[in-house]
């Protein structure tokens, strides 16, 4: 168990990965239980701000007949439409105004699940002096899922806040947890009795 204010380090950064309307329950792609995660997000939200470690904070901002989409052939129904109430964060998340955004699924050639993606969020990192991100958001095993592999790929340490992200599918989560563990991402829970 991760108490937030103890763990965050000056060399950290959190990561809170495309938790929009859209992805949570009434949204047009809803995760089950997808609005669960914004109280334990909320909680690291307020000690990154605490301890000044910097926040990130992704989203997918697709244009419209986005080629993600099925009516494109993709495998998802439209989502995060850009200027769209669903492609608004959760009104419950405190992001504070220093959160740093990164805007993914704008490309017309191809999707971008990851945060890392063709978005330069990898060099801003290092200018930063970050060497390890906690990661959680929406979904665990898709955008989370590849936003800790590329995390991981960029030389980053990656932690997956287990009870701030959500799956699509239950075992799509296991076999995402399985493979986000295999190229070295650790797993904390918050601790949740600690303020």
């Amino acid at each position: 168990m991760a108490n937030p204010r103890e763990a965050l380090q000056s060399s950290d950064a959190l990561l809170i990965v495309d938790v929009q309307i859209d992805f949570c329950p009434g949204g047009a792609l809803p995760i089950d239980d997808g609005d669960a995660i914004v109280p334990p997000l909320n909680r690291w939200i307020a000690a990154a701000v605490a301890v000044r470690v910097p926040i990130f904070a992704s989203r997918d901002w697709h244009p419209a007949g986005h080629l993600s989409f099925k009516e494109s052939g993709g495998r998802w129904p439209p989502h995060c439409l850009q200027d769209s109430n669903g492609a608004a964060f959760h009104p419950d998340l405190q992001l504070p105004s220093s959160a740093i955004l990164v805007t993914k699924g704008v490309r017309f050639d191809k999707d971008q699940y990851s945060a890392f993606d063709d978005t330069g969020l990898a060099t801003e990192l290092r200018k930063k002096g970050i060497r390890r991100v906690w990661i959680g958001g929406l979904a665990q095993d898709v955008c989370v899922r590849a936003t800790v592999l590329g995390a991981r790929e960029h030389g980053f340490e990656a932690v997956v806040i287990v009870d701030a992200t959500r799956p699509v599918t239950c075992a799509g989560g296991e076999s995402a947890n399985d493979e986000m563990r295999r190229a070295g991402a650790r797993f904390e829970t918050t601790d949740h009795e600690s303020r």
